[in-house]
């Protein structure tokens, strides 16, 4: 039997307005897994997970868990869900055969959302080269 999950990292774009939106969402719900809510390819996305690559965590969500497990994409978006108490039984389904399109569909459509109404990047989306 594996370890349970004891908490979960979101990597998230500060400077777009949905992602800022989830989460604050996020925040306010009640969690039965811990979520830490860091700003992707920040400096301390970079110190906590200095192997991941931090540029594809400003174009899809990411999330680490507590043991090394990486979740992108539509796996992320569950992952979160499953983390929070109310949502847990919609992320369960979102992860079998019958609920995994209506799962991709809607990261598909937040990710169009967030291409149409983010500020153009100007330089400020790529990451920053580490110290050195």
């Amino acid at each position: 039997m594996g370890i349970p999950v004891a908490g979960l990292t979101v990597l998230y774009d500060a400077q777009c307005p949905l992602c800022v939106h989830l989460r604050r969402w996020l925040l306010r719900q009640r969690q039965l897994v811990p979520l830490d809510l860091v700003p992707a390819a920040s400096a301390e996305a970079r110190r906590r997970f200095p192997d991941l690559d931090h540029g594809s965590t400003l174009r899809e969500i990411t999330v680490i868990g507590d043991r090394g497990q990486v979740y992108r994409s539509t796996a992320a978006w569950i992952v979160c869900l499953w983390a929070l108490a109310e949502h847990r039984p919609k992320a369960h389904w979102l992860s079998t055969p019958a609920g995994q399109p209506f799962a991709r569909v809607t990261v598909l459509a937040a990710a169009k959302y967030r291409e149409l109404t983010a500020a153009p990047c100007e330089g400020r989306c790529e990451v920053p080269a580490p110290p050195g």
